[in-house]
């Protein structure tokens, strides 16, 4: 299929300059020697590079690092595929001790944490300056700290639907929306998940949120929905306690008070969406598309399953996905693991791994480019289109450099209030007040 919505590089390409970030808890500035930005020439020798990995992301990074050592004769790559359970654990632990890998994943909201603690190499004039240029802005600017690019956006994914048709025509939903334009709104989407209930038998739902533990943050899709904000314009004071945060988290109360998603699929909840939706226990399931190949492949063909929009209420909205690659200050091979940063981001390198992973460029000159998705293609103009409902002021939101504390913050609190009955006005007024301590 064809990549051609360039109305998503206006939702995340055009916003303003993020607010200066602010340094970390959990790190004290790098002064290692020779720590500084490094020449960026290449060379030989070993670099390690770790990562969290789905099966298809696994298989495409194998096949780059293969094809980096061919190109880059005495040079080695160690890939180290970990849990994502276990990913910034082991990276903080190896940073505290010295031991830290030369280059590692990181998702956009969680790399202010490093780069303002001074633990990454500073890009700047090492990333090539065709690709700097490409790179849809706000993304480029999610990876700086002080103006200083500390990672190359790799890529970016969203969330869409899920269904099984079977489960929708047998409840009466016999027509879709086809456009964004025809998205559900919040009382259509209501209608649907209540006609679902009552024609579902056993333990089966209407569907599953994708909000569970780090997700958490997608939760906001339905703030921003409302035409409501996390933050003010200045990004550090709290905005969420508004008539729009009422409404939206009330709104998302009812899936649990209506028996409408699994109790185990909240915020804490230990069964993913993805999980639900393969087992057959919810007829529709809210995944991003970089989980495709293992729906896919864990289906097999047992039923048919088609994708769908998210509901609209003000607007419609979604959520930003994806990662950066970054080098650490403690690499002993600096200029080899520059080298690895900018040939993972060369255009053909970014095409192949996203078309092999099932998720989208983070290069403007390949948002209007033939991507051929080896799972599904029929189903990503869908995740595609969505994506382009992201707003400049959205992606600001969730890019703060103290955001990996929001999320934090945004897992209590929900988990409070759709699970263990905590008030609507008590959940807005302790996110307000969590937000001006994770801002400090």
């Amino acid at each position: 299929m064809t990549v051609s919505r360039r109305s998503f590089l206006t939702g995340v390409g055009s916003m303003a300059a993020l607010g200066a970030l602010t340094s970390c808890s959990g790190f004290t500035k790098s002064s290692s020697p020779g720590s500084g930005s490094s020449s960026g020439s290449g060379g030989t020798g070993t670099i390690t590079f770790t990562t969290w990995a789905s099966d298809a992301e696994k298989s495409a990074f194998q096949k780059l690092v293969t094809k980096f050592e061919a190109a880059n004769k005495g040079a080695k790559v160690n890939l180290r595929v970990v849990p994502y359970a276990e990913m910034f654990t082991g990276i903080d632990t190896s940073l505290q001790a010295g031991t830290a890998p030369d280059v590692f994943r990181v998702d956009y909201p969680t790399l202010g944490l490093y780069s303002s603690t001074a633990q990454l190499l500073d890009l700047s004039g090492q990333i090539d300056s065709d690709l700097e240029s490409d790179f849809i802005p706000a993304l480029m600017q999610a990876v700086k700290f002080e103006d200083k690019a500390y990672g190359v956006p790799h890529q970016t994914d969203t969330t869409a639907i899920v269904y099984q048709p079977a489960m929708l025509e047998a409840a009466g939903i016999t027509t879709l929306p086809d456009s964004l334009d025809s998205a559900w709104s919040w009382e259509e989407f209501n209608d649907v998940a209540a006609k679902l209930k009552s024609s579902l038998t056993g333990d089966v739902y209407p569907f599953a949120y994708d909000w569970q533990q780090y997700g958490a943050y997608r939760w906001l899709t339905w703030l921003f929905e409302a035409n409501g904000r996390l933050l003010a314009d200045d990004l550090v004071t709290p905005a969420i306690v508004s008539a729009e945060g009422q409404k939206a988290l009330e709104y998302t109360l009812n899936f649990f008070t209506q028996q409408w998603v699994p109790k185990n699929t909240s915020v804490k909840g230990a069964t993913y969406p993805d999980t639900a939706f393969m087992s057959g226990k919810t007829a529709m399931a809210f995944v991003g598309d970089f989980l495709l190949p293992g729906l896919d492949a864990g289906i097999k063909k047992r039923f048919d399953w088609k994708v769908t929009y998210q509901p609209k209420d003000v607007r419609g909205s979604t959520d930003l996905g994806g990662n950066a690659l970054v080098a650490t200050q403690q690499s002993k091979n600096p200029d080899l693991a520059v080298e690895f940063l900018n040939f993972m981001v060369q255009p053909e390198n970014m095409q192949a791994f996203c078309e092999e992973a099932v998720e989208l460029p983070t290069l403007q000159s390949l948002v209007g480019a033939d991507l051929a998705f080896v799972t599904r293609p029929d189903l990503m103009p869908t995740f595609v289109e969505q994506a382009t409902t992201m707003t400049p002021e959205d992606v600001a939101q969730v890019t703060v450099p103290f955001f990996g504390k929001v999320n934090t913050l945004l897992v209590d609190q929900l988990e409070l209030c759709f699970i263990s009955g905590q008030s609507v006005d008590d959940t807005l007024q302790n996110i307000a007040d969590g937000l001006v301590k994770a801002a400090r």
